[in-house]
Formats: C-alpha cells, sequence, structure tokens
C-alpha cells in the first residue's frame, strides 16, 4: 500500500514539502507545499512550466506535474519541518520521456525484463571553498601531496560531521569521510543500494551538502576542475549485477573472480565509453579532467583511456575484489540518473551481444600509456562526446531516442555558447598573428 504523504506529514511534523525532480542538465527544481496540500499533489502533481528549467521543451508546450515518490520521503536534517520527496515528471497524462528520473526507470525495467538488477554506490568528491567559488575555503590546507591529511580535514569537522551524520540518521550506512587529493577537497562514502535508491540518494546528496556548506558560510562545488593545478572531482561508480540474492559478476573460477557475464557487461562499457562521455562528462570543464596534465599531487587519478585493470587506480575502470568492477570515468558533474542510466544501458547492450571486454592491462597508464598503441582514447572535448552519443544505435535504444535527441540538442546549444566565448588566451596569442 503506498503511504500517505498528510498521514507522514502529521508523524513527522513535516510543515512543508519539497517536490523535486532533476532536469537534464542536473539542477533541482522544486516546489515547496504546504502539508495541508500534499494530499492533491501526491495524487495530481506539483506544476510547472517546464521551459523554464533545462528540459527541451517550449513555451508553448502545456504543463508538466512532478508526482512524488513517497518511498523517497527524507526530512531535511537540516530542517526537519520540511520534507524532501524526488518526483518523476508527467505531461498530458505521460511520463515525459527525457526525464532523467524517467529514464532510468525505463532502463531498469529493460534489465528487470531480462532478470537483472543493478546495485551501484558512488564516490562524491566535491570541494569546500570560500562564497564566490574563487579559492578553497581553508587557507592553511596548502600540503604538496593534501590526501587524507588529517589536520585539513579535522578542521572541516564541524560541516563534515554534520554531514555524516545525517546520512547515519537517514540509515544510508556512511562508513568513512577523508581529505582527497586536492587541496580543500573532500569524499563521502555510504553504502550501495539498487540503481534508482543511489540515484535518488546521490540527488539529495549534493543538495544536503551544499545546503550544510552554505550554513557553515561556505561554497560546497562538485564541479570536476575548479582548479586547474590540483586534481579534479570524480564520482567513480561500483556497480555489480543481481539476481534476487545472486551477484550475478561473482564467480570463484572467473579472472579476478569475475562472471562471463560480469566481463560482457565491462565489454559493452567499453564499447560505449566516448558515448556514454556525453553522460558522465557533461560539462564543458569535464574535460580539463580526464584529459588533464599531472597535478601537484602526482597524478590526476582520472582516466584518458578506455582500458581496464584490476586493483589499478590509472585505469578507467578497475576491478577491486570479486564480484564488481569500479567505473572511473564520471565527474561531479554527471546527473545522478543518466549515470546509473548510462552505464546499466551500455552494460546490457554487452550482455545481449556478448561483447568481449579485450585484454586486461596491468601497466600505470600514466606512464607507461603511451606503449598501448590500440586502446581507444576518450573524447577530447564535450562536442566530440555528443558526437559519438548521438550515433549510438544502443543508447538510443535503451535509453529511448526522444531523450537522446532532447538531450544532444540542450548540450550542442551550452556547446556553441562556449565556443562563442572569446577567451583571454585567444587575445594573446593571436593579436599579433
Amino acid at each position: 500500500m503506498t503511504k500517505q504523504l498528510s498521514d507522514c506529514a502529521s508523524e513527522l511534523g513535516l510543515k512543508y514539502f519539497l517536490i523535486s525532480y532533476t532536469d537534464l542538465f542536473g539542477s533541482q527544481r522544486a516546489k515547496l507545499v504546504p502539508a495541508s496540500a500534499i494530499a492533491g499533489m501526491q495524487k495530481n502533481g506539483a506544476g510547472f512550466a517546464g521551459f523554464a528549467t533545462w528540459l527541451d521543451l517550449s513555451p508553448a508546450d502545456p504543463d508538466m506535474f512532478a508526482i512524488p515518490d513517497p518511498d523517497t520521503l527524507i526530512a531535511l536534517p537540516w530542517k526537519p519541518e520540511v520534507g524532501w520527496l524526488a518526483a518523476d515528471i508527467w505531461m498530458e497524462g505521460a511520463p515525459v520521456e527525457q526525464g532523467p528520473r524517467n529514464v532510468l526507470q525505463r532502463v531498469i525495467a529493460q534489465a528487470k525484463t531480462a532478470g537483472y538488477e543493478m546495485k551501484s554506490g558512488v564516490e562524491c568528491e566535491f570541494f569546500l571553498t570560500n562564497v564566490d567559488g574563487s579559492a578553497i575555503a581553508d587557507g592553511a590546507d596548502r600540503a604538496i601531496k593534501p590526501c587524507y591529511d588529517q589536520s585539513a580535514l579535522m578542521r572541516r569537522y564541524d560541516v563534515i560531521t554534520e554531514i555524516c551524520d545525517a546520512m547515519l540518521a537517514l540509515g544510508w550506512e556512511a562508513y568513512q569521510n577523508d581529505h582527497e587529493d586536492a587541496n580543500g577537497q573532500f569524499e563521502m562514502n555510504w553504502s550501495y543500494d539498487t540503481a534508482l535508491v543511489t540515484a535518488d540518494r546521490h540527488a539529495f546528496f549534493k543538495f544536503m551538502t551544499k545546503s550544510i556548506a552554505e550554513k557553515h558560510g561556505l561554497r560546497a562545488t562538485f564541479m570536476p576542475k575548479p582548479f586547474l593545478g590540483l586534481t579534479g572531482s570524480g564520482c567513480h561508480s561500483h556497480v555489480s549485477l543481481w539476481h534476487r540474492a545472486s551477484n550475478l559478476f561473482e564467480d570463484e573460477a572467473g579472472e579476478l573472480g569475475v562472471s562471463a557475464l560480469g566481463y560482457h557487461f565491462i565489454g559493452g562499457v567499453i564499447e560505449h565509453a566516448d558515448a556514454l562521455c556525453a553522460l558522465l562528462n557533461p560539462t564543458v570543464n569535464s574535460y580539463k579532467r580526464i584529459n588533464a596534465p599531472r597535478t601537484s599531487s602526482g597524478a590526476t587519478w582520472a582516466p584518458n583511456t578506455v582500458t581496464y585493470s584490476g586493483n589499478n587506480r590509472t585505469h578507467m575502470i578497475r576491478i577491486p575484489e570479486p564480484g564488481r568492477f569500479e567505473m572511473r570515468l564520471a565527474d561531479g558533474s554527471t546527473n545522478p540518473y543518466l549515470l546509473q542510466a548510462g552505464i546499466l544501458a551500455a552494460g546490457l547492450d554487452g550482455i545481449i551481444k556478448k561483447t568481449p571486454s579485450g585484454p586486461r592491462l596491468d601497466i600505470n597508464m600514466y606512464t607507461e600509456g603511451h606503449t598501448v598503441k590500440d586502446a581507444k582514447r576518450l573524447p577530447l572535448n564535450l562536442l566530440d562526446a555528443l558526437r559519438a552519443f548521438e550515433v549510438s544505435a544502443a543508447l538510443k535504444s535503451a535509453l529511448g531516442e526522444s531523450f537522446v535527441k532532447s538531450y544532444a540538442r540542450l548540450k550542442h546549444a551550452e556547446w556553441n555558447e562556449y565556443a562563442a566565448h572569446l577567451s583571454q588566451w585567444e587575445r594573446e596569442t593571436t593579436l599579433d598573428c
């Protein structure tokens, strides 16, 4: 039986609800609804003008309605009288095909029909900066190798523990927090779950982290490369495929403890990696992370080549232990729903086609990558990724042609806006041509 949000309001002391959906660019959009009106909103949804957000719609399109999923209800830890709800967007009685949460649910349904369920966890990296984002907030955080810096971590104890305490109270099974490889950069980890639950939590985590940082007079940014000399922010995803209680990737007899089906899934991800970049690395800035020169700490910790390995962090895919793999391609700007949908769609295609993963490489790709002559390189920019994405028949089929066209159209417009910008570098290098 579906839980009634009006009853939840009484039980939890909620005065308001944030009915929230995520648009194509990963921005969260919401309406603040008083508890007295939530019963109607649960039935009919909160109305929006879709064109006013990053969706491929026009002002002539009819009203769009965000119908909340009551199973996602979270009382805001920093404002407990407000309940947050992930919502699905509908128009004229049907799901909006380009809605990111709708896209993920369609791919999940395809997997379920084949007898599969993907489980995943994400590792969210972010920077804590001053309010305008021009510098890291901790002026004392200057170490050349700042990863796991105990003092820098503890100087941000109040912020990090407030976020972690919230995740613990929400039952996310948070288990570690650390200072990452860049000055001012942090990572927080919680337990894996099904792909939709992880995507909803990922979306809420970004909102929560930004909100709690603001409360402390700081800014949290998930921008992939906010500071050129420092390591960028990734969003690694740990992936496994299940049938009921059985992990289908696990096989004691398989290489590194991974089954043949698991390697076909990896094969699909490898085959479609360049197209997946449009979803996993969706901003102009993303390509300053995955194609970056060595940072001040000594390594970018980001891939630039489509390869996989065992427990080796210099590759796009790492197999750290039997039964799962880590996809290291995505960055902090990825849309939480499209991240999961893209990986699952590519992996399912690999299983269907029995796509070979190719040979495993155990070399250091940062120092020996030039010796691998036949490995596919990742796109150099967003335009190259979009072109690969648009011609991928497998992703069109799984994600929906309407979604692919809408997403690509808006992202091409973003690229064109960037390309029309005249930079100071161009002036300095071209004025005297």
